[in-house]
Formats: C-alpha cells, structure tokens, sequence
C-alpha cells in the first residue's frame, strides 16, 4: 500500500505545481464561467439559480481538462513503471491491456463530450449547432459511448454479473449491456448536476473514490488501484483551489468524465449494488432533478421550488459552505455503509 500511497502524493505534487499556471493560461483563453442568464432545459431562465450564482461569473472553468490530461498520463506511466521494474500487475481480469483502455476510453471520450458543452456555454454558440449539445443530442452521445463501454466491460473483461449481498449472484447476459450503460449515463449526469456549488462534485467524488481504492486493494486490482491513487492525488490538488470560492472550477468537462469512470470502475469491481450508495449524493441530486423535469413535462408544474436538492437548500436560506460541509459528512456515512455492502457476501 506504501507504494501507492507514494504514487498518490507524486500526482498531487505535479497537479499542486501546474494548477495555478493552468489557472492563468484558462485567463487568458478566456475559458470562464459565462455572464449571461442561465437556461434549463426546457429554455426557460431559471432566476433563482442566477440569485446564488451569478457572482461567479468570469471564474475559470475547465479544471477537468488538467485532471484528465495528467491523471491518464501518469496513470500509464506508473503501469510502465511497474512493468519495468517487474512488480506484479495483478489483474482479475483477462487481460491488463483491455482493462486499462476501457478505463482510459471512458475517461477521455466523455471528457471530449463535456469540453464540447463548455464551449458552447463559454462562447455562446448557438444551440442549433451540434457544439451547443442540445440535452437530446448530448444525452444521445452519452448512451452511444456508455453503450461501447458496457459492451467492452461485457466482451473484453467477460462481465456478465451482479452480486447482491445474501441473495447471490445473478447472470444478466447480454442485458448486462444495457443494465452497465443504463448506469454510466445515470453517474455521468448525476456528477454534473452535482457540481453546482464550490468544492461539492470534487468533494464527494473524492471521498467515494477512496472508497472504491480500499475495494480494488481488496481484491489487488493494480491497474485500478494505480489508476485511483493518481486520480485522487489530482482531485486533493485540485480541491484545494476549489473550495469556497472557487478559483477553478471542473466544468462539464470534468464532471462528465468523472461521473462516467467512476461508475465504470464501480462496475469493473464488480460492486454494482455498492455503487448507487458509496455515491448516494449524487443519486440524491439526479433524482431531484429528474422529479423535477418530469413534474414540468407531464405535469406542467414543478414538484420542488427548485432544483437539484442544493439548489433547494441554497434557496431554503443554507449557506453554500454549510452545504457543501453536510454533504461531504453524508458522503462519508453513504461510504462507510457502501464499503459495508461491498464486502459482504
């Protein structure tokens, strides 16, 4: 574990260093948070979500972009490294090669999908194009690469199965497909809806992925757990410049790519059932949002004042780092009971 751990501080180091250039350079790009109003996805303004967040226009967005660039390649640098210097590269799986290029496809691709959006709302393309992804459009795109991911988790890595405590294991088959996209669209989402306030999404990710390194060193996963220590040394670095107030935040950029890894990695574990509660906050997030859409399209009225849940509680008087501190505590109970079930038999 020491050796990981190494790994860990050695990415948080070079994050920590390139950070606050990187800062500058999105300055300079002028790749910050538009100030225009903000639009939902009906179109319509959503006023109370300028009231609490319009001061932050002008900050910095595109933090993922760093995270993606330096976490795939350290990632594959320490893989080598092991190779070189003949450490065993455990891997329940059939082949290493395989394992690490689903992680690496998935990571990238939906990274490439959320910079597309960024841009989009950064300088103000139109909505008709296909660079301002329209939600149908960008939900479209989602379901296609999480439909070539679920299928090399089911042809590559020959997972087929979910484990459920005290009633067994259950073979899906090809449904397998399906069951495993329906879950990277639903964690991509429910990610980028959960990055709404200063040090929320990277947070709780943060103290999920932890969760999941203590699992993949369980069940000594080299690729993944090499793969989770650099990730978290970049999400520490990371949050340091993103907590109350942001001086970067990830962008849909980031949180698509982290959404969508982390609910392949929960799958390529094999905790499927842990997975929807090690990352219960953000479940919480795109289920209110989800209620929400619903109620206004076939309702035509909204179930909650607003929308998602820390919106509501920003709205209900709840001060954004109040927020933001509760649900990295609830994060860590939904953890600690994730873990639970994770290993139980």
């Amino acid at each position: 574990m020491a050796l990981y751990l190494f790994i860990t501080l050695i990415s948080l180091v070079i994050h920590f260093l390139l950070i606050v250039p990187f800062i500058d350079f999105l300055y300079k790009m002028k790749f910050q948070r538009a100030k225009q109003l903000s639009k939902d996805a009906f179109d319509k303004p959503m006023p109370i979500f300028d009231k609490f967040n319009q001061h932050k226009s002008g900050t910095p967005v595109g933090g993922g972009i760093l995270i993606v660039i330096l976490t795939s390649i350290l990632s594959l640098f320490f893989l080598g490294g092991f190779y070189f210097f003949k450490l065993d590269v455990h891997t329940n799986y059939p082949s290493v090669v395989q394992e690490m290029a689903i992680l690496m496809f998935t990571y990238i691709s939906f990274a490439f999908l959320g910079i597309f959006d960024d841009l989009s709302k950064i300088f103000n393309w139109d909505r008709k194009l296909f660079f301002g992804l329209r939600l149908r459009m960008k939900l479209i795109l989602e379901i296609v690469l999480a439909l070539i991911i679920s299928s090399g988790l089911y042809f590559g890595l020959k997972i087929s199965i979910i484990h459920i405590p005290f009633f067994g294991v259950f073979e899906l088959s090809y449904f397998y497909i399906l069951f495993a996209a329906f879950v990277i669209v639903a964690f991509a989402n429910a990610v980028n809806i959960a990055d709404g306030l200063d040090g929320l999404a990277s947070g709780v990710l943060m103290i999920a992925l932890m969760s999941f390194w203590a699992v993949a060193r369980s069940i000594i996963d080299v690729p993944i757990s090499i793969f989770l220590g650099v990730w978290i040394g970049g999400l520490i670095a990371f949050l340091y410049f993103n907590i109350y107030p942001a001086r970067i935040f990830l962008g849909d950029t980031g949180a698509l790519s982290f959404g969508a890894t982390f609910a392949v990695i929960g799958l390529i574990l094999g905790k499927a059932l842990a997975l929807p509660i090690i990352g219960g906050i953000f479940l919480i997030e795109i289920a209110s949002s989800f209620i929400q859409l619903m109620s206004r399209k076939y309702q035509k009225k909204k179930f909650f004042k607003v929308a998602p849940f820390h919106l509501l509680l920003q709205y209900m008087g709840w001060e954004e780092p109040k927020i933001v501190m509760r649900f990295w505590i609830t994060s860590i109970i939904f953890a600690l009971i994730g873990l639970m079930m994770a290993f139980l038999k």
